[in-house]
C-alpha cells in the first residue's frame, strides 16, 4: 500500500510523518469495539499529518505520510520489533491481531513506505529530515498527566535537536528533551533513514490537544516552520549539515 507522497521543490528538506492514517483495509478486522479511530492516540497520531502538510508546503519540500494506522502495522517500529503488529495499545486489547502473518503486513504496508524514504534520500539527499508526530497528554494507562507542550526527540545524533529544544525553550514553550518518550529507545524511522545515513534530524512530538482543531493546526504549523528555518541556519552557520 502505497505511501502519501507530496513532490517538492527544495527537495534539502524532506518531511515525514509514520503515523499520520487511522485508516484501516476492509480485508482487515482488528476486533475493536468501536471504528471510531479518528479520534484515538492509539490508532493516528492526531492533526501530525495536517500539520506535516502544512510545513511541507510552506517550504515547498517533499512529504512522505503513512496511509494505514499504526494499530495495522507500526511503520514507526523496527521490524522485529515486539509491538510491531500490535495486540494491545495503552489499555486497549487488539484482538484482530493476534497470530496475524506480519511478513505480509510488512511486505503490503511496511516496505512501501520505507522504501519510499529511502528512495527519496538516495535520489535527492536531504540537508534535515523532520518527522512530525503527536502525542496524547495523559495515557489511559498511567495517573501521569505530561506537561510538555512539544517533545523534541534523538538518538545518537543531537545536532539538530539542541538547535530545536534551545529555540522552543526560548520561546516560552514546555519542550521536552527526549520526552515523552527517549529517542534512544524509539527512533526507528530516523535511525535507518537520517542517522545511519549521517542527516540531522528532528522527531517532533506536538501534544494533541493543541492540534485537534484547523486553528491549532496552523498556530503549530507556523512554530514548526519558525523552528525549522532557526535549526537550519544554525546548522549551516556551525558546518554541521548533513555529512
Amino acid at each position: 500500500m502505497a505511501p502519501e507522497i507530496h513532490e517538492g521543490g527544495d527537495d534539502r528538506l524532506l518531511i515525514i510523518c509514520d503515523h499520520a492514517s487511522s485508516h484501516v483495509p476492509e480485508d482487515i478486522d482488528l476486533g475493536l469495539e468501536s471504528d471510531d479511530l479518528d479520534a484515538m492516540h492509539i490508532a493516528v497520531d492526531v492533526g501530525a499529518r495536517d500539520v506535516a502538510r502544512l510545513v511541507a508546503q510552506a517550504f515547498d519540500a517533499p512529504a512522505i505520510l503513512a496511509t494505514v494506522s499504526r494499530l495495522v502495522i507500526d511503520l514507526h517500529r523496527e521490524p522485529d520489533h515486539p509491538k510491531l503488529v500490535p495486540t494491545e495499545s495503552d489499555g486497549h486489547a487488539i484482538p484482530g491481531n493476534v497470530g496475524v502473518d506480519k511478513a505480509a503486513r510488512i511486505r503490503r504496508f511496511y516496505d512501501p513506505y520505507h522504501g519510499a524514504i529511502a528512495d527519496q534520500v538516495a535520489a535527492h539527499r536531504p540537508d534535515l529530515i523532520v518527522s512530525i508526530h503527536s502525542f496524547t497528554p495523559q495515557l489511559a494507562t498511567s495517573d501521569e498527566v505530561r506537561p510538555w507542550t512539544v517533545g523534541i526527540l534523538y538518538n545518537r545524533d543531537d545536532r539538530a535537536a539542541r538547535f530545536a529544544i534551545d529555540w522552543l525553550r526560548g520561546q516560552g514553550i514546555e519542550t521536552g528533551d527526549n520526552e515523552p518518550y527517549s529517542g534512544k529507545l524509539l527512533n526507528a524511522t530516523l535511525n535507518r533513514h537520517a542517522e545511519a545515513h549521517g542527516i540531522p534530524y528532528l522527531a517532533v512530538e506536538i501534544v494533541n490537544d493543541a492540534i485537534s482543531d484547523p486553528g491549532g493546526i496552523h498556530h503549530w504549523a507556523t512554530k514548526m516552520e519558525q523552528m525549522i528555518v532557526q535549526v537550519r541556519n544554525s546548522l549551516a552557520s556551525t558546518g554541521s549539515p548533513a555529512t
